[in-house]
């Protein structure tokens, strides 16, 4: 059961304005804000519908947002939706992409590809697949969660997530994929063991790695080895491809030296896609220098979860703070949000 992190801290922030938050007694992910001024805004963790919701909706759709991203001329991975067999029958004969159609795009655009679900999150099934097998394995597991799946161009650089709330830049930080450190001695899966152990401790309670996660034993195996191997003291071992802080991934802040081009950038894609909050997420080669020609434009997340990186120190703890201080006032003086 996962920790209602941004609900809570809603709740303790809210006395700050004189304001109180009724939370769903069980689970306390849901609930409501009660203002002085007797108005109230429900939300659910960080669904706090400060966005509209068509655009909220859009950037769920990574398919959708890909095209209104290069409609607009920002730089995004080639790519294309394919369906499952539930949903072929509903699409005209001429859009109908199976895993075959897929497998066919992935050859013609070179493996190695990425692969995930269309509207899924927190890294959920994405993977970099290297043939046409491991495609159609993962579209399977895809497709018995939902019914649109993405094969896109693999995008070589740093992974960053960048949050924006108006016209400010609320944080910035450098995502690095889930790694273990060997010590010579522990095998593989001990290691992963040993780091998700360790969560809790430091106060990131949502981030989890499955042990039992195909992805990680599938690139174990195109490596050469297992989940009893040994890896060398000191040697850094990366489990996954994709660089999500809920999947045990870690997080390096370059809020203080982010760029102002990169900062400029995300910004411009948060208007874009008409998201007063979202978290932008950049490949390129370094956002702390002037904006590369080589830059992608991964995902634009409209409710973006900022536990994991909160627990990074506490400079990063008061800027989720000043966040979410900053929501609670916009939404106390935009009676639009309320009721």
């Amino acid at each position: 059961m996962k920790y209602p992190y941004t609900s809570k801290l809603i709740e303790y922030l809210a006395p700050e304005i004189n304001a109180r938050v009724e939370l769903e007694p069980e689970f306390e992910f849901a609930g409501e804000i009660i203002f002085s001024n007797g108005r109230k805004h429900l939300f659910r963790n960080t669904d706090l519908n400060i966005n509209l919701a068509g655009a909220g909706g859009i950037a769920k759709d990574k398919g959708y947002t890909s095209y209104l991203l290069t409609k607009y001329g920002f730089r995004v991975p080639r790519g294309q939706t394919f369906f499952s067999e539930r949903l072929l029958p509903n699409l005209d004969i001429d859009k109908r992409r199976d895993i075959e159609s897929a497998c066919k795009y992935g050859y013609e655009m070179g493996y190695p590809v990425i692969v995930k679900p269309n509207n899924l999150s927190q890294g959920a099934l994405v993977c970099k697949v290297h043939n046409d097998d491991d495609l159609r394995s993962v579209a399977e597991m895809i497709f018995e969660r939902t019914n649109v799946m993405l094969v896109q161009e693999l995008c070589i650089g740093k992974d960053y997530r960048i949050v924006v709330l108006g016209d400010e830049i609320i944080s910035a930080y450098q995502r690095l994929p889930l790694t273990v450190t060997g010590d010579g001695k522990s095998t593989i899966e001990s290691l992963i063991l040993q780091k998700q152990s360790k969560f809790p401790d430091l106060g990131r309670p949502n981030a989890e790695i499955r042990p039992e996660d195909f992805r990680i034993w599938a690139k174990l195996e195109y490596l050469g080895l297992t989940r009893d191997s040994v890896i060398s003291k000191g040697e850094s071992l990366i489990l996954l491809d994709n660089a999500n802080l809920s999947t045990g991934g870690d997080a390096i802040d370059v809020t203080d030296t982010l760029h102002y081009s990169y900062a400029d950038l995300a910004i411009k894609i948060a208007k874009t896609m008409g998201l007063r909050l979202c978290g932008v997420d950049i490949m390129c080669p370094n956002a702390e220098e002037t904006l590369s020609e080589n830059y992608w434009v991964i995902e634009v997340n409209g409710a973006p979860g900022l536990d994991n990186y909160a627990a990074i120190g506490d400079d990063q703890t008061e800027r989720v703070k000043t966040l979410y201080r900053k929501v609670l006032k916009f939404l106390e003086q935009n009676a639009a949000f309320c009721f």
